[in-house]
């Protein structure tokens, strides 16, 4: 691009060093038309999809953010107070807990909300989020925060697991969540999942900062008010 300033080209190179792209990829995103679109202003004219695919660039990055559909609304500050309150509602609605998540209920670090209040849940997965090749719980926390979505408080994960009754049979959801350290003292986050038999489990696993999931991984966020 002619016109393109020394610290517009500086920006380029650093978000686009920053995703894992080489010199050839910076160059090509350069020259592309899709930069003239981008520094004129033209949102509307970026292909998201290929723009993507040209750089393995996020095109959020440069501004234009997906418009992410609601998963569901939930309830918190239910009522249920203590680790045994979640426990017995559970047993009560014929869901399962895992060990880790049995774990982390009873710890300090697990809050409930004080009153009854509603939150609006968004899933993505990490491949949607720009991570083809799977990502940490670190970049995918970034990345989603970048977009507009939030952490969600740790008593999601019962909450959800409560509520989210018609969950598909093979379908496990990871709550984004500041993890929880467990007893062994490894850090962990919710998940919830609906076996094959159609079990439903509420389990904890993989919160560390540096633990890798695949692009499948489908991760429950707070969209951002």
């Amino acid at each position: 691009m002619k016109n393109m300033t020394g610290g517009q080209l500086t920006q380029i190179y650093n978000i686009a060093t920053q995703q894992g792209c080489g010199q050839d990829e910076v160059q090509f995103l350069i020259e592309s038309g899709y930069m003239a679109d981008f520094f004129a202003g033209r949102w509307q004219e970026v292909n998201r999809t290929d723009f993507r695919k040209l750089g393995r660039l996020a095109p959020e990055d440069f501004g234009v953010k997906p418009d992410f559909k609601t998963f569901r609304t939930l309830k918190l500050g239910t009522g249920l107070k203590t680790a045994d309150d979640f426990r017995k509602a559970l047993k009560k609605a014929d869901c399962n807990i895992g060990d880790w998540g049995n774990d982390i209920l009873d710890k300090p670090a697990f809050k409930v909300a004080e009153a009854e209040t509603e939150v609006e849940l968004v899933v993505v997965s990490n491949a949607e989020l720009g991570f083809e090749n799977g990502a940490t719980v670190k970049k995918t926390y970034a990345r989603a925060k970048e977009l507009g979505l939030e952490l969600c408080p740790n008593e999601v994960g019962p909450q959800l697991r409560l509520q989210y009754k018609d969950q598909p049979k093979g379908e496990w959801l990871l709550v984004a969540m500041e993890p929880i350290t467990d007893s062994d003292g490894n850090l962990s986050v919710f998940y919830v999942e609906r076996r094959g038999v159609g079990e439903q489990w509420l389990s904890g696993y993989g919160g560390h900062p540096g633990h890798r999931w695949n692009a499948f991984a489908r991760w429950v966020f707070l969209r951002r008010k």
